[in-house]
């Protein structure tokens, strides 16, 4: 999966970005009107992983983890960038909101900040719309075809939705029709997290950022939610460790690092959940979206497990903890269960597949 990171000039999104993926992308090389990207990994912090590999001390551990795109600042008007192929192929969008002042920007004004950035997108889905009911109005008047109509009938619709300023991920569309515009990977269609940035000594407002900016409509919107980071605080944290970083953030009132809410907020965004695999090589968790079947969830660990399977062997975690990591323990009391692959795997459960690549 792939997160796209946007926000208007200087907001603290590369600097963000840094602190996601590990990287050093210098901020100062980032300014409007250029299209510059950076991609890196962020790594998905998970307890869960962690006590699973003190039980079984595996050769090599994996988060869960997903790509990240940085996006240039996007300035009113100055929406080229956002044509990039690796950008409206995100599945997300990470929008980062400046809550601290600025000399060269004065205060800030997040809820502005907000309403502009989706503007910009919807403008983008509206040249787009545009563009393709142009080429359709001349096909159609040359030669009549049944899929052209339909296509042209939905994005009508949409451009109407568009023009009256309602981001199309607010738009309900039966599958039939979602399925004609998914290649247009419309922007505002995508689901959003808007970030708010704020200075240190604003962490204590943190929790209550939706409301001291005025950003609780926005908030309760479909598919958008509304977070808070202080990403430069957020770098110090990070170049710290065990009871150093616990005392420091103890010092700025924080149970966990801000970091850790931001990748689970995109988590939640997106829909997704995850399941683990454990052994003497690895221990790790897979992403995968909510309600997948047992079937599916084989074929994100390898696509001829999924092909040849035949039953998931499921426990849920705390069954293993409480076990000490036993199988044999967790068979003893019955924990251990045979599903089919229509079974819906939850977050969570600790999955073996049994498969036969001959079927």
């Amino acid at each position: 999966m792939k997160i796209g990171l946007i926000g208007l000039p200087k907001s603290g999104k590369t600097t963000l970005f840094n602190l996601l993926t590990g990287a050093n992308v210098a901020t100062a090389r980032y300014d409007t009107g250029r299209a510059e990207l950076h991609t890196g990994v962020a790594r998905v912090p998970d307890p869960r992983v962690d006590t699973l590999a003190r039980l079984f001390k595996p050769k090599k551990t994996t988060y869960a983890s997903f790509e990240v795109v940085d996006l240039a600042g996007i300035a009113k008007g100055e929406r080229a960038g956002l044509e990039t192929k690796e950008f409206r192929n995100a599945d997300a969008l990470l929008h980062v909101v400046r809550a601290f002042p600025d000399d060269a920007l004065g205060a800030p004004d997040p809820r502005r900040d907000v309403v502009d950035l989706e503007t910009e997108l919807l403008l983008a889905d509206l040249e787009v719309v545009d563009r393709r009911l142009e080429r359709l109005a001349v096909s159609i008047k040359r030669q009549r075809k049944d899929a052209e109509v339909h296509e042209q009938e939905i994005l009508v619709r949409l451009k109407a939705e568009l023009e009256a300023e309602t981001p199309l991920r607010a738009v309900a569309l039966t599958a039939d029709e979602a399925k004609v515009v998914r290649g247009f990977t419309f922007l505002s269609q995508k689901p959003i997290l808007h970030c708010v940035n704020v200075a240190e000594k604003d962490l204590a407002e943190g929790p209550r950022v939706a409301e001291r900016y005025g950003l609780g409509d926005i908030a309760t919107r479909p598919r958008t939610r509304v977070g808070w980071v202080s990403a430069v605080i957020e770098m110090e944290v990070a170049q710290l460790a065990g009871d150093e970083q616990q005392a420091f953030l103890a010092d700025l009132g924080l149970e966990e690092p801000a970091i850790n809410r931001v990748l689970s907020d995109c988590f939640t965004l997106l829909g997704l959940i995850s399941f683990f695999t454990v052994g003497e090589d690895e221990v790790r968790a897979w992403p995968i979206p909510d309600g997948t079947r047992a079937q599916d969830a084989a074929g994100t660990v390898h696509s001829d497990i999924a092909r040849g399977f035949i039953r998931a062997e499921v426990n849920t975690y705390g069954e293993l903890v409480a076990v000490d990591g036993s199988f044999a323990d967790l068979r003893a009391r019955g924990q251990l269960r045979l599903e089919g692959k229509e079974y819906v795997v939850r977050d969570g459960e600790v999955c073996h597949f049994r498969f036969n690549i001959g079927r």
